[in-house]
């Protein structure tokens, strides 16, 4: 669990560096860094809700998958 624990902690830091900082710093108002800052956390949340998804109808059909090869 801790190596899964430790990558999704620098999944995190990476989209805080590379997404959410540009996107904050290229606003000047504070709503608009706000709008800026929660239009990325959806993003993010959308992004982690499709992999779930992915991984879960993986899961689910794995029988019919590994005969598939």
């Amino acid at each position: 669990m801790l190596i899964f624990g430790g990558a999704g902690l620098l999944g995190l830091l990476a989209f805080t560096a590379l997404i959410l900082v540009p996107a904050i710093g290229s606003f000047g108002r504070a709503w608009e860094k706000a709008t800026a800052a929660v239009l990325s956390l959806v993003v993010l949340v959308a992004l982690i809700a499709l992999g779930v998804a992915i991984g879960v109808v993986i899961v689910y059909y794995w029988p019919k998958i590994s005969t598939a090869f």
